[in-house]
């Protein structure tokens, strides 16, 4: 029996409405000091009495086990006064309703059966989200198991029965483990293994999103590409020289794609102070960047050599682009370039750079419902070398060997969804959760 749990669920600021939710078993008699609960499901205005304090709340119960945890939940929306909210949960801390841990309501309902690992993980994207796209993405996330992960688990699980019975009762019973009708029976599973794989390097970037830093010399067309992906002005942009003196950054989404943007001071040898710091701030966000866009006019012949040399330790993640593309006579199909016009909304070329770069052949939508967190996308590479490693078996190969290989499948099956249940994994998941989930 776990102790009863209680969280603010809203953000402790003075507002109109705080919320504390309470979990735990038999919570009609843990809070019966305090107060009475009312009908199941039915918001109930009751007074709550405590060391002075009288406070008319709204209370919803809703028993076990139909409720978000599986146990007995509790909320009450009380006035949104920060000192308040502090003294009702002292209160329950004398209750013996002690503070939750962050993602403690949600590691609470994994634990009892109402939701999946896969579930638990959207969720706290669903909360972090910060772009419309990545909102559809986790929600995409949310709900029932991915077919092709109750498809796996149904194909693979009599076939690891079969193994471990061959091993165990072969030679009395007769059982025989066929190598080749297994291979026929779960070739399918390496092309849907290697499709999510596909799908999951490209939700990775949408997901976690993409840092693209804009380089170039000065008046290359910087900041004004910035404000143009940013959709409002957010860089000053003049014919001055060095009108950016500080690397400016702004998250938002473009093109489907949530991008923290970097503009950053034009790099040249300069004197003057402000201006030389700013140009030495760029190598630490070109360094962490994971796209530089190295921006050269259109009408110059060729980029500066001393830029080049200072973007030669990047070079796997620069992609020159020709700006103003609206004052020369060049086109992309005779350079094989990127040339673009920003102050024009000519973004096309850069569009289908960053989404085939990023996405490869996918569409955002077409990503929806992927594996997209760092252990998910672990635990589809692993289950992809294991299912390489059962084809590459021979006829003959020891029944042992099969099912150890078939175990090896189910357990990472098992560790995607949660049913595993390792605590390492679990504290690893639910510690970027917030208290009241």
């Amino acid at each position: 029996m776990w102790q009863p749990i209680c969280a603010p669920t809203t953000a402790l600021f003075p507002c109109a409405v705080a919320v504390v939710r309470i979990s735990g078993e038999r919570l009609a008699t843990v809070l019966a000091p305090l107060v009475r609960l009312p009908q199941a499901r039915v918001a109930t205005l009751r007074q709550l009495i405590w060391g002075g304090y009288h406070e008319r709340a709204l209370v919803i119960y809703f028993p076990a086990p139909a409720s978000y945890t599986g146990e007995d939940v509790v909320e009450f929306q009380v006035h949104g006064n920060p000192l308040l909210v502090r003294r009702l949960l002292e209160h329950l801390g004398g209750l013996g309703i002690r503070l939750a841990e962050p993602g403690e309501f949600t590691r609470r309902a994994l634990l009892n059966g109402k939701q999946n690992l896969l579930e638990s993980e959207a969720l706290r994207d669903l909360i972090t989200a910060t772009t419309d796209q990545q909102i559809r993405q986790a929600q995409g996330r949310q709900g029932a198991l991915p077919a092709w992960i109750t498809e796996a688990k149904t194909r693979i699980t009599p076939w690891m029965a079969r193994a471990e019975a061959a091993v165990d009762y072969g030679e009395e019973e007769g059982i025989v483990l066929v190598l080749e009708d297994l291979k026929t029976e779960l070739k399918g599973l390496m092309t849907v293994f290697h499709v999510e794989q596909r799908r999951a390097a490209a939700a990775r970037w949408l997901r976690d999103g993409i840092r693209v830093a804009l380089v170039g010399r000065p008046n290359a067309g910087k900041s004004t590409l910035f404000n143009a992906m940013a959709g409002e002005d957010r860089a000053i942009v003049t014919e001055i020289p060095g009108t950016t003196r500080d690397v400016l950054e702004l998250r938002t989404e473009w093109a489907g794609l949530p991008l923290a943007l970097f503009d950053t001071a034009g790099l040249r040898d300069t004197t003057e102070l402000v201006e030389r710091l700013g140009v030495e701030r760029v190598r630490a966000v070109l360094e962490q960047a994971d796209l530089i866009l190295h921006l050269v006019p259109a009408r110059d012949k060729e980029a500066e050599a001393g830029i080049l040399e200072r973007l030669e330790p990047f070079q796997g993640k620069v992609h020159q682009v020709r700006t103003m593309g609206d004052l020369t006579q060049q086109q992309p199909n005779e350079t094989g370039e990127t040339v673009i016009s920003a102050i024009h909304g000519d973004l096309d070329a850069l569009e289908e750079v960053l989404r085939a770069r990023f996405l490869g052949d996918l569409s955002p939508d077409a990503c929806l419902g992927a594996l997209a967190t760092g252990r998910q996308r672990q635990l589809l590479v692993e289950l992809s070398a294991q299912l390489d490693l059962l084809f590459g078996l021979e006829i003959g190969s020891p029944p042992e060997l099969v099912a150890s290989v078939l175990q090896g499948m189910w357990g990472l099956l098992a560790a995607l969804t949660g049913e595993d249940r390792a605590e390492s994994a679990l504290d690893q998941v639910f510690s970027g959760f917030c208290l009241g989930k």
